[in-house]
């Protein structure tokens, strides 16, 4: 048998529904030389009947394993997968038919070592979700920097919508963090080896999000702590863009004690603050064309701020505690 131009690596935990959407997406795909390699990372409740579901429609390798965490797990599909390249998406994403077909097509005209795309919202995710994609993938959120437009600085994929030839997972030997900006960090050491990695537009997914912002707030705070993780293992990788949330959690904090001494000024800083929501909503509103939307995702950038915020300085002051018992022994 032929091998599949495509190995499409799925870790899932406990998410069954997402996977049924994923598959739904994947068997209406243009382009239909792939596999699918599903790794069960320690569920309680698997996807096993899902699977079968859509053996008759897909290629679909299905493996169980203990739970390991995200990077571990993309690497156990990668060695079993068969595909020329391997792609990777989260199991709360969906692909517009047309994925694979996009894909292809660029790896036909240019050589590269690795891809990633953009993420967007979909007309059938709650207002809410639409609302953190959108937050999500803003230049004035997130600088520009998931892929969402041109790139500030040197593209990173994410591994939600990331892909790669077999011969790089060989030459980086894939994943080296369990969780938290495990992708970025993989990112930095392609880069780092001089491998080719690019941005395709038009290879573009839906990424669900969660669905509340308290479930937001958690998974953004992780996000957060990665980006400072990543700063510990490979030197000048954290810019200011990183920076900026942790900034703009301190300033919610300072408003107060400020308007204390010097109220002028505490009001100028409200202002801005204020300013600067009201900027994300009507750009949102021109993005989305939805008034709902654009005013939830004054919420959600709150939300994704303080909560990458939180996690990048916790994690920054953990290292800090670290280092310093460190010198004191």
């Amino acid at each position: 048998m032929t091998a599949p131009r495509f190995s499409v690596i799925i870790p899932v935990f406990n998410r069954p529904e997402e996977m049924n959407e994923l598959f739904g997406s994947l068997v209406s795909q243009s382009y239909k030389n792939f596999e699918v390699v599903v790794v069960e990372d320690g569920s309680s409740i698997d996807c096993r009947s899902i699977v079968e579901k859509y053996r008759d429609k897909l290629h679909i390798q299905y493996f169980v394993k203990a739970n390991s965490g995200p990077g571990p797990s993309r690497n156990f599909g990668f060695e079993k997968a068969t595909g020329d390249y391997l792609v990777v998406f989260d199991s709360d994403c969906l692909l517009p038919a047309t994925y694979f077909e996009s894909v292809n097509k660029f790896l036909e005209s240019s050589q590269v070592d690795a891809w990633g795309g953009p993420d967007r919202g979909h007309e059938n995710f709650t207002t809410l979700q639409q609302a953190m994609a959108y937050t999500m993938s803003s230049f004035f959120t997130t600088g520009g920097i998931r892929g969402g437009r041109k790139m500030i600085g040197n593209y990173q994929p994410r591994s939600f919508n990331m892909g790669m030839s077999k011969e790089t997972f060989n030459r980086t030997g894939g994943f080296r963090f369990d969780r938290f900006a495990e992708d970025i960090e993989l990112s930095i050491r392609m880069k780092k080896l001089g491998l080719k990695v690019v941005l395709i537009q038009d290879a573009f997914v839906f990424h669900k999000r969660r669905a509340t912002l308290g479930q937001f707030f958690q998974q953004v705070q992780s996000f957060g702590k990665g980006r400072a993780l990543i700063g510990e293992v490979h030197t000048g990788e954290i810019k200011l863009v990183h920076w900026f949330p942790a900034l703009f959690f301190i300033g919610i904090f300072i408003i107060p004690i400020v308007g204390l001494f010097k109220l002028n000024l505490a009001v100028v800083m409200g202002a801005a603050y204020l300013f600067y929501f009201l900027l994300i909503g009507f750009d949102c509103l021109f993005a989305t064309g939805s008034v709902m939307v654009s005013l939830l995702s004054i919420p959600s950038a709150l939300v994704q701020f303080t909560g990458y915020g939180l996690g990048f300085l916790t994690q920054k002051l953990k290292f800090l505690h670290t280092q310093s018992c460190w010198t004191s022994e």
